[in-house]
């Protein structure tokens, strides 16, 4: 039990870091300095908490500074040979043609939304009330994964939604929704208009369809599946940074 919390613990800080600043942190570990120490030499504002997390999760179980050290850099030398290898399919919603394999969109959705372990970012430009789609977030916020939403909204689209793509989320507690704020877009007519998600930054499906039953059951869309390489993560780590500089804020409520 204790082996499973630090090792949570762990990788939600390599998660933060990155590979090179991870293996900073196993060398502070190593050496077999605190807390202090650790903030002061990654110096990363958005990974403190997790830091804080392994100190803490090595001093409730008692586990030696140099084995959490080890861990560290066996973690993030395992997940960067994962990363080489990448596998990328295509994914459609429509018809499909003999012959030629293809990935139905909504269950490529669902898979995404359920294999999430710890961090599911999704982009939409519209989104209306689809219960599978409901029920697969609400199970990732109940098993602990951090949900982020991002939707256009009816003014930042000038009138061109019906309805606001925010509230297909409403049955759906623990999601957290942003928009592209108007003041932080260069031009009067820019839309938020990306359609993506990202879990756990390994695995992104990226395409035309956007958070409706239309799109991911009905429409003729068209988008691709990546696993492993950099680009879930590159694509994880432009919307966080997009985050904290403030171009995605959180919607109220």
């Amino acid at each position: 039990m204790s082996r499973a919390e630090f090792e949570a613990a762990a990788e939600a800080v390599a998660s933060v870091l990155g590979s090179a600043r991870t293996k900073d942190l196993a060398g502070v570990l190593a050496r077999g300095r605190g807390l202090e120490h650790a903030l002061v030499t990654v110096q990363d504002p958005r990974a403190s908490d997790a830091i804080r997390e392994v100190y803490a999760s090595l001093r409730r179980h008692g586990i030696p500074y140099a084995e959490a050290a080890a861990y560290l850099r066996g973690f993030v030398a395992g997940r960067d040979r994962q990363r080489v290898e990448v596998d990328v399919s295509t994914v459609w919603t429509g018809p499909a043609t003999p012959g030629v394999p293809a990935r139905p969109t909504a269950r490529v959705l669902a898979e995404v939304v359920a294999g999430a372990r710890r961090e599911l970012l999704a982009m939409t430009y519209a989104a209306r009330p689809y219960e599978p789609l409901s029920a697969a977030l609400r199970a990732a916020v109940a098993r602990g994964v951090e949900v982020h939403v991002v939707v256009e909204t009816r003014a930042g689209a000038a009138g061109l939604l019906g309805s606001e793509p925010a509230d297909a989320f409403a049955a759906v507690p623990g999601v957290r929704l942003w928009h592209w704020a108007p003041e932080r877009r260069d031009h009067p007519r820019a839309r938020q208009h990306a359609k993506l998600a990202v879990a756990d930054r390994r695995v992104l499906l990226l395409g035309s369809a956007n958070l409706t039953e239309s799109a991911v059951r009905r429409n003729l869309e068209a988008g691709v599946l990546v696993t492993g390489g950099t680009a879930p993560l590159r694509a994880a780590e432009h919307i966080r940074e997009l985050q904290r500089r403030g171009v995605l804020r959180p919607l109220p409520g």
